[in-house]
C-alpha cells in the first residue's frame, strides 16, 4: 500500500517507563532505533510511550478525544503497539497496560495485537492451551502461582508427574529472565520459594536436552517471513546472548510448515513471533509472542543487517495495510 492510499501517520508502541539508563541505551541499539528509523523511511513517526502519558476526554462518550503528551490522535491516523510488559519492575504498569488496550479497544483504535491476545500471549500456558491442537505438540507444562500460602506445598499434587530435569520459568517475562533447572522436588521447592518474593508465577517444562536450539519464526500476515535459530553456548542449558549463545536466520524447516499454516488460521494478526524447541531429534511448540524483537545476529554482516531491516519493513507494512483494512469495515 502508497503512503497515499493509508492515513496511519504514527506508530506508538506503549513501553513502561522503567528502564534504567544502561537498559534504555542497550536496547535502543538492539532495535528500538532501527524500528524509528525504518518507520520514518516509511512516512511513518515512531514514539515509544508509557502507558500513563495517554489521557482521554471521554465527557461526551460519543466522541472520546485521546491526547500523548497534549498532542491529539486520533483512530484514523495512530496504531497502538499493545503487548504487555511484565518484568519485576514493570509490573507496577501491568493493570494499567491492560486496562489501557480495552479503552483503546473500545473507542475505535486498530490494536495490531488485540486485547484478548495480550493476556493470552503473555502467558506461556495460556498460550499452549489456546494452540493446544497445534500440528507440533506443545511442551507439557505445570502452571504454579506463588503467594503467601506457599508454605502449604499444595502445588506438589501438579508435578508428581513431572520427569526431571525440568526448567523453572516465570511465566510471562521475557529476554530469558529467570530460567532455571531443577534436578528434584526439593530444587523446585527452593526456585518457588525465591519466586515467591515477586508473587511471580511459574512455569514447569521438561528439559529437552543440552543441545536444545530455539527456532523463531516471525510471522507476517499470516505467512512465515523469516527464521532465527538461536543455539546454546559452551555450557549453557539454554539460548541466551549474554551466556554465549548463537543466532542466524535461516529458511523455515519443512517440518514446522504444516504448523505454521495451521497457527496463521488461528491467529490473524499482521505480526506474531513463534517459538519453536528441537531437541535434536524432534519440534515442540513453545509459545507466541506479539511483540518478540527483531535482532540483528551479526551488525558486521550486511546480509543480516538487511534480512533485519526487511522484517521491520515489512512487519511495519502489514500495520499499515491492515490498519487501513480496518477503518474501511468500520466505516462499512
Amino acid at each position: 500500500m502508497s503512503n497515499n492510499e493509508s492515513t496511519l501517520r504514527r506508530i506508538i508502541w506503549l513501553f513502561p517507563d522503567r528502564e534504567s539508563t544502561r537498559t534504555q541505551a542497550k536496547w535502543s541499539g538492539a532495535f528500538w532505533e532501527t524500528y524509528a528509523q525504518i518507520a520514518n523511511d516509511m512516512g511513518l513517526s515512531f514514539k515509544r510511550v508509557a502507558p500513563e502519558a495517554v489521557v482521554v476526554d471521554a465527557l461526551n462518550p460519543q466522541d472520546p478525544k485521546f491526547y500523548i503528551d497534549g498532542e491529539r490522535v486520533t483512530p484514523h491516523d495512530t496504531v497502538f503497539i499493545s503487548t504487555p510488559y511484565t518484568l519485576p519492575y514493570q509490573t507496577v504498569d501491568a493493570f494499567n497496560q491492560f486496562t489501557l488496550y480495552a479503552v483503546l479497544e473500545e473507542a475505535g483504535f486498530y490494536l495490531p495485537h488485540p486485547t484478548d491476545m495480550a493476556a493470552v500471549g503473555n502467558d506461556k500456558l495460556a498460550t499452549l492451551l489456546r494452540f493446544r491442537d497445534c500440528p507440533v505438540p506443545p511442551v507439557p507444562t505445570v502452571r504454579i502461582g506463588t503467594g503467601r500460602d506457599l508454605l502449604y506445598d499444595e502445588y506438589e499434587v501438579a508435578i508428581e508427574d513431572l520427569p526431571y530435569p525440568a526448567f523453572t520459568k516465570p511465566a510471562g517475562w521475557c529476554a530469558s529472565r529467570g530460567i532455571n533447572l531443577a534436578r528434584d522436588a526439593h530444587d523446585v521447592r527452593g526456585l518457588l520459594s525465591l519466586a515467591q518474593g515477586g508473587d511471580t508465577t511459574m512455569v514447569l517444562q521438561p528439559f529437552l536436552g543440552d543441545n536444545t536450539a530455539d527456532y523463531r519464526v516471525f510471522m507476517i500476515d499470516g505467512k512465515p517471513h523469516t527464521v532465527m535459530v538461536r543455539a546454546s553456548g559452551d555450557g549453557a542449558i539454554y539460548p541466551q546472548f549474554t551466556t554465549g549463545a548463537t543466532m542466524w536466520f535461516c529458511p523455515l524447516p519443512e517440518e514446522l510448515s504444516e504448523a505454521m499454516s495451521w497457527i496463521a488460521k488461528k491467529l490473524p494478526v499482521p505480526f506474531a513471533c513463534v517459538d519453536f524447541l528441537h531437541d535434536g531429534e524432534k519440534f515442540w511448540f513453545s509459545e507466541i509472542e506479539m511483540d518478540g524483537g527483531i535482532l540483528c545476529p551479526d551488525p558486521s554482516d550486511p546480509q543480516a543487517v538487511a534480512t533485519q531491516h526487511s522484517i521491520i519493513r515489512d512487519r511495519f507494512e502489514a500495520y499499515r495495510t491492515r490498519h487501513q483494512a480496518f477503518l474501511q469495515e468500520v466505516k462499512a
